[in-house]
């Protein structure tokens, strides 16, 4: 397969699993970035964290394209659970994102004039996620996923389900999402939950955080063998 995937993590935790996954790795330096650069599971791929929050997901997602020729992108780690029914470490594919905290006509009236508030994900690479959590056998479930820039408690919760019903929250994916949105390039969001309602956000984050993002790091690394199997 020679389509080139950007891997873009938002801490270095969440990067870490990947790592020891890129045969033949390089390291260069961008924007105060460090981009790693090789193959996993047979995949050419470009893999970096960001630091969190929307703009450095920006800053690296368009580093991925311009600079390392990153003809996809995935966001991979963490996130918090919106949905009552999702428990600590159950991934979730984003079928579409969005920002939760910008007012919707701002995308819609002006660039990049969407038809809606929503970034869809590539079905290319949602089939190829799909196949993958078949074979890993593990927790996944497809849907909705918001991002804003803090984590999210009491009212804030049921103002955002009623308005987006997303399955969990972040500070990076619809960020990156909309950077791929204006630049035609596929995107895929992998979040594995790090908190819930009834286990706090940043005290639990912390804690869970290395186990969440080893269960993600196993999916995208399952879907690229997947997308090979598929493009080879």
């Amino acid at each position: 397969m020679d389509r080139k995937i950007g891997i873009l993590c938002a801490g270095d935790e969440e990067l870490a699993p990947f790592l020891p996954l890129i045969e033949n790795r390089t390291e260069t330096r961008k924007a105060m970035l460090t981009i790693y650069e090789g193959e996993i599971s047979g995949v050419p791929a470009a893999v970096l964290f960001s630091g969190v929050c929307k703009v450095n997901a920006a800053v690296a997602a368009q580093i991925l394209i311009d600079s390392y020729g990153a003809q996809a992108i995935i966001n991979a780690g963490t996130a918090g659970a919106l949905e009552e029914s999702l428990a600590l470490f159950d991934t979730v594919v984003g079928t579409e994102t969005a920002y939760h905290d910008v007012a919707g006509d701002i995308l819609t009236e002006f660039h990049p004039w969407m038809e809606s508030v929503w970034f869809p994900s590539d079905p290319g690479l949602l089939a190829a996620a799909e196949k993958a959590a078949g074979k890993l056998g593990i927790p996944v479930r497809f849907g909705r996923m918001v991002t804003g820039e803090s984590f999210i408690s009491g009212g804030d919760r049921e103002r955002i389900l009623a308005a987006y019903h997303p399955l969990t929250f972040d500070m990076e994916s619809a960020a990156a999402a909309h950077v791929c949105y204006v630049n035609r390039i596929p995107f895929l969001p992998i979040r594995t939950v790090t908190d819930t309602a009834d286990h706090g956000a940043a005290e639990n984050f912390e804690r869970n955080c290395r186990r969440a993002s080893e269960i993600s790091a196993r999916l995208t690394a399952a879907l690229l063998e997947s997308l090979r199997e598929t493009e080879s």
